[in-house]
């Protein structure tokens, strides 16, 4: 270990990195740890986080702005392939993860580290995100990670190593839930929700909105632009990335929208139960879908929907620096091309209902697909389309009916 002189540490400032730092410090013979912090919109936990890195054995501290990256160049490139992992997660650690690791890796070779640490457990994704990211930008550098070699075994064992050292925390032991906050989402593991039976405790845990039951009684409306997949405005007023988010999280949020209870495969083999928090997210994704309806054809639409299943399993796989990924992407770039409109929506009470969609490129023709007199259909046509369409089915039966076969 004397070879490892400088280690650049993923530090958040919570239970985990806390005390890895003198932990490095009392394992890697007082070597000095740079610890940095990707800011994607973590808010008020980044409040003091530099003194608090110090003080435990830091030499110093970066404090990233990643927020304007992070939205453009990875969630709105995942929102437009319309990715959901197994039906309800959208994402919110995965794709955060690939962001602040490249710019970690940025600092260490900038340092002129030795290594490089983070404080992902050894049973969960997130320890495959960062490395994998790690191997693509720096294929030889050095991993620590704690977790798959020290001795500490759970989360109290950590806040009993925090409390020895005397190091500040902001949880306790009956508050201690695994989170992880983002512009895009929070998630909320352990404790009670490690039962699936149990309800969760919605009041007791959210934070970026309320539950339905205490969402107002009015309906709220929302427009949203978008210009080829991407949103640009809300209700007519054209704002930045960040802004868009921030606003459908205020929104989402204030209405009860986009709260999932999830029994997630990870990906090292085990069930997760987890509750996510997605406000903003939620709301984009419903609209962004709702506009693909009128603007893409059948083929391209269904056969989109089959690569974003694969798409959202590469981001939670921690594949995103990977050909197939950028293919994908690709792909969807050229699809979205057509994806322009407005969306308005009615949230209520937990609910996202359609209230109206156009766009330029809409394929819907009010024309054919009316039911009241037209002049555009000769219903006539149906009828041997039927008889092409059912022809291998009425072969195989008269073949079945003559070989006297069920």
């Amino acid at each position: 270990m004397s070879d490892i002189k400088k280690v650049v540490l993923a530090y958040s400032g919570g239970l985990d990195t806390s005390i890895i730092i003198p932990w490095l410090k009392e394992n890697y013979d007082n070597c000095e740890v740079i610890a940095v912090s990707g800011d994607v919109g973590q808010g008020t936990e980044l409040d003091g986080l530099e003194e608090k890195a110090i003080k435990t054995g830091a030499s110093k501290l970066y404090i990233e702005d990643l927020n304007k990256e992070f939205v453009e160049d990875y969630v709105f490139p995942t929102l437009k392939a319309g990715a959901v992992y197994e039906n309800k997660y959208l994402l919110g650690t995965s794709f955060a993860r690939p962001v602040i690791a490249k710019r970690i890796v940025e600092i260490a070779l900038a340092e002129g580290a030795d290594a490089i640490c983070h404080g992902c457990t050894g049973k969960g994704n997130d320890q495959v995100r960062f490395e994998l990211t790690i191997k693509h930008f720096a294929p030889n550098m050095k991993i620590i990670a704690p977790w798959r070699i020290w001795d500490i075994k759970s989360r109290d064992e950590e806040i009993d190593y925090a409390e020895a050292h005397d190091i500040p925390l902001k949880i306790n032991r009956e508050t201690n839930y695994s989170k992880d906050k983002n512009l895009w989402h929070l998630s909320h593991e352990g404790l009670d929700l490690e039962d699936p039976w149990n309800e969760p405790m919605f009041d007791k845990i959210l934070e970026l909105g309320v539950s339905p039951e205490k969402a107002p009684d009015e309906a709220t409306y929302v427009t949203i632009s978008f210009e080829k997949g991407i949103p640009v405005a809300i209700d007519g007023e054209k704002i930045g990335s960040v802004a868009i988010v921030e606003k459908l999280n205020e929104l989402g949020g204030k209405n009860g929208i986009g709260i999932a209870d999830i029994v997630e495969n990870r990906l090292v083999g085990m069930k997760s139960r987890g509750v996510y928090e997605t406000p903003g997210g939620t709301i984009l994704y419903h609209a962004h879908n709702k506009l693909e309806e009128i603007c893409l054809d059948k083929e391209t639409y269904h056969y989109k929907q089959g690569l974003g299943i694969k798409y959202a399993e590469l981001v939670y796989n921690g594949q995103w620096f990977t050909p197939l990924r950028e293919a994908i992407c690709a792909f969807v770039d050229k699809v979205n091309e057509v994806v322009t409109g407005d969306v308005k929506l009615k949230l209520y009470k937990g609910n996202i209902i359609n209230a109206g969609v156009t766009s330029p490129y809409s394929l819907y023709d009010e024309d054919i697909a009316t039911f009241n007199e037209d002049e555009v259909y000769d219903q006539k046509d149906s009828a041997g389309f039927i008889n092409l369409f059912g022809l291998p089915i009425k072969v195989q039966a008269q073949m079945k009916a003559k070989n006297g076969l069920e």
